[in-house]
């Protein structure tokens, strides 16, 4: 039983480890209108401003499990090409946390028409980060005492810079970001000044790729949006693909939604069970729903995991709250959400 727990753990940690140390985990809030959150790119895309505000717990019986909280604005410079934004994040997950902000300028050109209600725009975006990353080890125990545990709380800063590139086109929309870009940024809070190997290497590549795209159909009272989202990390080699759709509905008041997501990675994690070895692939299948009410957006996500192996039966749980201001109406002639 506790070979098979061991394994459990080990599986969650591979399909879960791009999520941890790398400033904000890519979860499924940026189905929430809230593509800022992944692409910087996206700063100030359309007319006016956006505030997103998320909250994310898993496993509500299960002490310290992850939970995830973010608060993000962005918005365009008046008439000027230029978008900036601010996002502040707090992740946990057992004994590891960080806490951690972005900010980002971007930079949005005009394509092809001058005419101004066409969305035809190719957009820059950079943000800088900065982050705390935290390892409480007061409540580590052991018989043997171990040169490698100190027994206190230990932080460490760093640094680092996400670039992205974004391009739409009416209903049609493409994102690319590479985030932690840059590699020495120094996370050597699992390796700081240890006395019994001094010289351990500090594993500081934690570079990820991001691409994505999708297309609004309709322009009824009734629209379709499908998309995917793959991600690749650099140092593991990890990857990842959501298949996404959304079905939106026009209504008095603004705009209901909702749409399901389905995450598989394409790298698996053996386990053994009753003498027979397998393999599994993280799957993930997220329902999600909103509403646009007036200028306020709500919208709630669950998220399942599915498998053989899986820590408990519960799902992860994540809520999204917004606010979009300055906008004096629909800007572009499109259903585009993400900038109209």
């Amino acid at each position: 039983m506790k070979y098979n727990f061991l394994l459990i753990l080990i599986f969650l940690f591979v399909g879960s480890k791009s999520n941890a140390q790398e400033g904000i985990p890519v979860y499924f809030d940026y189905l929430s209108d809230n593509y800022y959150l992944v692409f910087p790119s996206m700063a100030g895309i359309g007319e006016g401003g956006k505030i997103r505000a998320t909250a994310r717990k898993q496993w509500f019986d299960v002490d310290d499990a992850p939970s995830l909280q973010t608060i993000n604005a962005h918005f365009r410079l008046g008439d000027s090409p230029s978008g900036i934004g601010a996002i502040l994040f707090n992740d946990a997950n057992g004994y590891h946390s960080q806490t951690g902000v972005k900010l980002t300028y971007a930079h949005h050109l005009r394509m092809g028409s001058n005419d101004v209600r066409v969305l035809n725009q190719l957009s820059f975006g950079l943000s800088g980060t900065l982050l705390q990353s935290s390892l409480d080890e007061t409540e580590f125990r052991s018989v043997t005492p171990d040169p490698a545990v100190s027994g206190i709380k230990l932080s460490s800063s760093y640094t680092n810079v996400d670039i992205g590139i974004s391009y739409n086109y009416q209903e049609f929309y493409t994102h690319f970001a590479v985030t932690n870009a840059l590699t020495g940024s120094k996370r050597n809070v699992y390796y700081r000044d240890r006395q019994d190997n001094p010289d351990q290497l500090v594993i500081d590549n934690i570079r990820r790729f991001l691409i994505s795209a999708g297309y609004v159909f309709g322009r009824s009272e009734w629209q379709v949006e499908p998309s995917v989202l793959f991600q690749l990390t650099e140092f593991t080699k990890e990857k990842t693909i959501d298949m996404n759709a959304k079905v939106y509905k026009d209504v008095d008041f603004g705009r209901i939604w909702g749409g399901l997501s389905y995450r598989r990675s394409f790298d698996g994690a053996q386990f053994q069970d009753n003498g027979t070895f397998g393999e599994q692939r993280l799957q993930l299948i997220t329902p999600i729903v909103g509403a646009n009410i007036n200028n306020f957006m709500v919208s709630y996500n669950y998220s399942y995991q599915m498998g053989d192996i899986r820590f408990d039966n519960g799902g992860f749980h994540q809520i999204t709250l917004g606010y979009d201001f300055g906008q004096t109406g629909r800007k572009y002639d499109c259903y585009c959400p993400a900038a109209n």
